[in-house]
Order: structure tokens, then sequence, then C-alpha cells
């Protein structure tokens, strides 16, 4: 496998390219609008080709290409329309700006027969995995309760296009972790949500979010954001929690804390034993969200690559639904609540 990098931003720089060196990914080229950013992450990370255009770096691909693109998602449709038929796609999140342009994403990709996936790299955080391993092995029991809890100062300053943007926290934040819930539950029946500004950031579309995934009665998912916790560190919050019947993972994110440089990671999980008191257990996890997690995504191209059979889990035809929780969360949020009936 070789890697053919469209896209020289911060993501590129703090995630793939580090990620791709610790799994031994080849990097083979590199391409940007920005050539001279380009050059700066090619020198950095001894990639050996920087190319002026997606045509020459096409020129040079062949069977062992993954194209790794990593642009605004309103520019995505137009990069793969310029790449070869039957390619071998990573496509960083958002799919598009909205479900309009994912479908259409997902048609030309359909059309251009593309093996693509879309970078939703939180399903494959190490902490993440952990926990999957403990629920598959059933000790969790049935699952009953997902909860992402977000209360941090993020400095939105470091993303200039999201000044810009009709759509920030729920689009380019929160669908991590609406991808997530959709990983571990599958498709909810209804999206209820509510996505505002902060007075003293009202250059931003929103900033905070709360989002009900609906399972039914028995299921409970709920997501809930603040980025303009300024206070400091003390009472900062950044976890999944997931419950079931008979035990439950508590994982701590430490990146978002004090981001970018971030805090410890922690993860812990309880086993309900009869007769006895609950006791969290702490596990030690190698690696975090940025970079490792960048890794299992690509590995999942990686994988399409080698076996014209395999679908990858990240895949464009899965991740279209999360797109489409996204768009019934933006279109509850819209609508409103319900209002009070009656003059008391």
């Amino acid at each position: 496998m070789k890697i053919q990098i469209i896209g020289a931003g911060g993501i590129v720089r703090d995630a793939h390219l580090p990620a791709y060196q610790l799994a031994n990914f080849e990097v083979a080229g590199i391409f940007d609008v920005d050539e001279a950013k380009a050059h700066k992450l090619a020198e950095e990370f001894s990639i050996p080709d920087v190319y002026s255009s997606i045509a020459k770096m096409t020129a040079t691909a062949d069977k062992e290409t993954v194209f790794d693109v990593a642009v605004p998602g309103k520019v995505v449709l137009q990069v793969l329309s310029e790449l070869p038929d039957e390619a071998v796609v990573l496509i960083q999140k958002p799919m598009g700006d909205d479900l309009e342009s994912a479908q259409a994403i997902l048609e030309l990709c359909r059309k251009k027969k593309l093996k693509a996936g879309i970078n939703f790299q939180m399903r494959y955080a190490p902490y993440i995995q952990k926990a999957r391993e403990i629920i598959s092995s059933g000790q969790l029991g049935e699952l009953c309760d997902i909860e992402i809890k977000i209360n941090v100062f993020t400095p939105w300053h470091l993303w200039d296009f999201l000044f810009s943007s009709e759509r920030v926290e729920i689009l380019y934040h929160s669908i991590h972790y609406v991808d997530l819930v959709r990983s571990f539950l599958g498709n909810p029946n209804k999206i209820y949500a509510k996505t505002v500004k902060h007075p003293k950031m009202q250059k931003l579309a929103s900033v905070k979010s709360n989002i009900i995934m609906d399972y039914g009665e028995m299921l409970q998912a709920n997501i809930l954001t603040n980025h303009a916790h300024e206070f400091g560190l003390k009472h900062q919050q950044s976890y999944v929690k997931i419950e079931g019947t008979k035990g439950a993972v508590m994982v701590e994110m430490g990146l978002y804390k004090d981001y970018p440089r971030g805090t410890a990671d922690k993860f812990e999980y309880l086993i309900l034993e009869e007769g006895k008191k609950p006791e969290w257990q702490e596990v030690k996890i190698d690696g975090t969200w940025f970079p490792h997690a960048f890794i299992g995504t690509m590995a999942e191209m990686k994988k399409a690559l080698e076996d014209p059979s395999y679908v990858p889990d990240n895949s464009v035809e899965d991740c279209i639904y999360t797109m489409a929780c996204v768009e019934a969360a933006y279109a509850s949020s819209d609508t409103g609540g319900v209002q009070l009936k009656g003059d008391f």
C-alpha cells in the first residue's frame, strides 16, 4: 500500500501522518492547493513527492495506491471526480456539508466504483476498541445507556474555515459521537437535538449541543457538549460512559481538555458480582485518539485494497447514515420543542 495525500492541513500534520509513521504505512506523495504547505509537510515527514496538481498525482497511481482525501467537506465531491475509477479512497469527515452533499458523494462513489471510506476515526480509538472487547465478551450484559459529555474550552480560532460555516458544532464535532453511538447500537429510531451559540462566540454558528438518539424504551443514548467552559480545568469533562445490565465502562478522553495540549486518558470498567461491593478497575491503554485512531481508518482501506470483496467498516455505504443522523439533528434543532399549553 502507498498512500497519496490530498490536503496538507492541521489534521494531516497532527494525526494522519504521525499515525502512518506509527503503523509503518508508506506515504508516497502529497498535494495541496497551497504548495508551500505541502512542501513543508513533505520535508517534516520525509514524503518523497510533492505534486502541483491532482492530475499529476493520479498519473503516478497504481493498484497499490490509497488516496487520503483531507479537504473541507464542500470540495470533496470535486476532488473525488478527479480520482481514477475503482480507486481506494479514505475521505476525511464530514461526508460533505449536509445530507444532500453526502448523497452526491455516495452516488459518485457508486458511479466511479470507488472503494471509499469516511475517516470517522473515533470508532478505532484504542480505548473504544477496549470497550468493544469487553462488550463483545458479554461482561456488560445488555447495553442500556450510552452517555457522552464534553464540557471544555475549545480554541476555535485554530480552524479559520469554521467561522464562515453555516454548521459547526454537530457537523464538525458531535458528529464523532453520533457515529460512535451508531457503531455500537446501529441506527436510531429518531433524533432530538438543540444546538446553540454562546454570547462570547457569536461569529460561530454553534458551540453547544444536546442530542438524544432514540432507541426505544429500554436504551438511552445522550450527547451533551459545551465548548465554552472557560473556567479552568477543574470542572472540565470529556467522557464516554457505557452501561449494561451487568457492568459499565467509563472512558475519560484527555484530548479535549486543555486542547491542543490535552490531558491523560483514563479507562475504567466495573463488572457486578453477586455479594460483592461494586469496584471500578482501571486499565492502562496504549495509544489514544490522536493519532492512534487514524491507524484504524486507514487499516480498513488497506483491507479493501488487498481483498476486492472486503467492505470497509467505515464505508460510505455505512457512514451515509451518520450524515442522516446529523441532518435529523439539525432539523430537530430548527423545528424546536413542544410549546407549553394553557394560561394558568
